[in-house]
């Protein structure tokens, strides 16, 4: 896809890698609403923030209007990339955590894809990032909701790529490892760290596939950081 003069939608777009994408497709010509709970820091003519809550949908609702009003109806690209984590073993953690993590990363996914998919259908043309996790491949103790809500991920965007693929619309499922951002403060027992990847390098992948031929379709990108626990 071309992206100058193009239209996206970014969630989670007050921080890490949202934050970074923003700023990467504003370089790259394209008008960008970023919708979150906090405003993003950005200064741009090109950009537009709503604040908005991807796990409700009538928040999600409004958002696409004031975004729509600002832009116009044709939404070319939406990074579904807003989610949160808590850590807790299965018979520990409070049920409002764990959904919590549900209602985010996965019915934010079904909401802010819901607002744009019809569009997309009449333009012929559209990209859907849904931002996974390496925990989406696996299990990890004391994240079972986490890990669960990323296997739901990749289910639901293998499944949308299939559903979607006829009426030129790509979806693609991006995995990353551990990445430079606030996820880890809830976490004790790590920190985030420079073995961890840089949010700007993630947001540079996603571009790339954004960018990619009308008959190419980047179906997962798994990224990992090469020396997670640094030099030997």
């Amino acid at each position: 896809m071309d992206l100058k003069n193009k239209t996206a939608i970014v969630t989670g777009a007050s921080k890490g890698i949202g934050l970074e994408l923003i700023k990467q497709l504003l370089s790259n010509g394209m008008k960008v609403a970023g919708w979150s709970r906090t405003a993003a820091d950005i200064s741009d003519p090109n950009f537009l923030f709503v604040k908005a809550d991807v796990s409700d949908a009538n928040s999600v609702i409004a958002a696409h209007k004031k975004t729509v009003d600002k832009f116009g109806q044709d939404i070319h690209v939406l990074v579904n990339n807003a989610g949160l984590g808590h850590y807790g073993k299965m018979d520990e953690m409070p049920f409002e955590e764990w959904k919590q993590m549900f209602d985010v990363n996965i019915h934010g996914i079904f909401h802010c894809s819901n607002a744009v998919i019809p569009q997309m259908k009449i333009l012929d043309e559209g990209h859907i990032i849904n931002i996974g996790s390496i925990a989406g491949r696996t299990g990890l103790s004391g994240m079972s909701g986490y890990c669960g809500t990323k296997h739901a991920v990749t289910g639901i965007s293998h499944s949308m790529y299939l559903e979607l693929r006829d009426f030129g619309i790509k979806v693609t499922c991006i995995y990353p490892g551990s990445v430079q951002t606030n996820f880890f403060d809830k976490f004790d027992m790590i920190e985030a760290n420079d073995n961890m990847m840089r949010p700007e390098d993630v947001a540079s992948s996603i571009v790339h596939c954004l960018g990619t031929h009308e008959n190419y379709l980047p179906v997962d990108l798994e990224i990992r950081p090469l020396r997670p626990k640094g030099k030997k």
